[in-house]
């Protein structure tokens, strides 16, 4: 009989281990009281084993009797009391501990005796194997455990450590604590329960060196958001990781805050060349603002107002128009800022070209001069960088005797555009090219002018402007 326990063994997905099988068996065989043979009791043991063992933690349904996991400790709760209707124990005990895989990351409630050896026992880093009921929670699925035992033979891939950087950040970790750049925050929003109670949620996008990531604040911790300035750093305090759409997320309940630190992080974007870009991708584009048209309003189909505002922005390798929509049409940038515009959609533009789409669920981010032209004081200046500080490329000694000979007048242009800088030099923009004109004259952003004058060294000495 002994072969048919193995063979029944041989056939079982299990991390239970061949001698703990046998002695589940012959506990099997004294329980039915010689109604069944090792073979069947292997059997039904099989099958006890099977039934709720789930792959990963991501595979927990509220809707199942029973499962069976193993994941690491992420964090631990305090222990908390509670009245029960029971004469003989009338005070009960629980404490929340969150586990999580490579896959996921779930609650378990441990009761009374559970709790108080959780207590004790239990620390951060602890690999548990898990016998427990699933149900919907407050923050999600939650395991009421029935068994615990604490198997740290097993290994599972999750990082559990004091402090987070965004690029640290994977599924399943919860108990984070992260400082950061606040790059975008968003009004709060209102929402309907199942249970028919009022939910608040509110977004910030913060960033390291590292990389930026999306902060969900749920309820009392949402009006948060409506507190924090760009550019300020602030410190996620247990939070716990999600995805959405594919991307991972930073979400902070009740158990933690987010507060402003004393700190230095600074953002440092990666993001796409504008040549590079193609039709329906999700991108981060900065550079310098070229030109920005005025506001627009809409009707929408449902009756409400809607507003857009179209910005064009240049990087080394290009341009292209950028829509900002709803909120972000109100924000205060111009031509000449250093702008990124973080999780952009690339969609068909006017005349067959191409635009980025700046909607809810992208940000725009103020940049620091320099941040996407490079260094200002690394001498002259060229390309982008000249067209941002408007400053002349240092004289050569092949530009000085070009000045002294034939070609030292320059040649004779008219040119149209539309000013989008009006300090001396002027900037003007025709939608192909950009140039920099030397003149006194009063001009406004956005007027269109026609200049004539010598043409040298990159940059139109006016003449006559009008």
């Amino acid at each position: 009989m002994g072969d048919d326990i193995e063979d029944v063994y041989g056939d079982l997905d299990t991390d239970v281990s061949l001698e703990e099988f046998r002695d589940a068996v012959e506990s099997k065989v004294e329980q039915m009281g010689g109604l069944a043979d090792e073979e069947t009791a292997a059997m039904l043991i099989a099958h006890e084993l099977e039934d709720g063992e789930v792959n990963g933690v991501a595979d927990v349904e509220p809707e199942m009797d029973e499962v069976k996991f193993i994941a690491k400790v992420t964090s631990i709760g305090d222990v908390r009391t509670f009245e029960r209707d029971d004469d003989e124990d009338p005070e009960g005990r629980v404490v929340n501990v969150d586990v999580a895989d490579e896959t996921g990351s779930v609650r378990l409630s441990l009761w009374d005796e559970q709790a108080e050896g959780a207590k004790d026992e239990l620390e951060v880093g602890d690999v548990l194997r898990v016998k427990g009921r699933p149900k919907d929670g407050y923050n999600g699925i939650e395991v009421s455990a029935d068994q615990v035992e604490v198997d740290n033979d097993e290994a599972v891939d999750v990082q559990v450590q004091d402090e987070y950087r965004v690029e640290d950040l994977s599924l399943g970790i919860s108990d984070v604590n992260l400082t950061g750049e606040v790059l975008d925050a968003e009004d709060v929003r209102t929402f309907d329960r199942d249970d028919g109670s009022e939910g608040k949620v509110s977004n910030v996008v913060l960033g390291d060196e590292t990389g930026r990531v999306r902060v969900t604040l749920w309820d009392d911790q949402a009006e948060t958001a409506t507190e924090l300035s760009q550019g300020e750093v602030v410190e996620v305090v247990d939070g716990y990781v999600r995805e959405r759409d594919g991307s991972l997320e930073l979400h902070v309940g009740d158990r933690g805050a987010v507060e402003p630190v004393d700190a230095d992080v600074a953002f440092e974007p990666d993001t796409t060349p504008i040549d590079a870009l193609e039709l329906d991708d999700v991108a981060d584009v900065a550079g310098v603002i070229r030109s920005a048209d005025p506001k627009r309003t809409f009707d929408r189909d449902d009756g409400s107002e809607g507003q857009v505002r179209n910005v064009r922005v240049q990087d080394d390798t290009g341009d292209i128009r950028v829509a900002l929509w709803g909120d972000k049409a109100d924000l205060d940038i111009g031509p000449g800022d250093e702008v990124a515009f973080v999780d952009v959609e690339i969609q068909d533009g006017w005349q067959d070209d191409i635009e980025a789409s700046a909607g809810w669920q992208a940000s725009v981010i103020p940049l620091a001069d320099g941040a996407t032209t490079g260094d200002e004081d690394s001498g002259g200046a060229t390309g982008l960088s000249a067209f941002e500080d408007g400053n002349e490329p240092e004289s050569t000694e092949d530009d000085t005797e070009s000045a002294d000979g034939d070609d030292a007048d320059g040649e004779e242009v008219e040119f149209t555009g539309v000013v989008v800088q009006a300090q001396n030099p002027v900037i003007l923009d025709d939608g192909e090219e950009t140039v920099s004109v030397e003149t006194d004259a009063d001009v406004t952003l956005g007027q269109e002018v026609t200049v004539r004058g010598l043409l040298r060294d990159g940059r139109l000495r006016a003449e006559e402007l009008h």
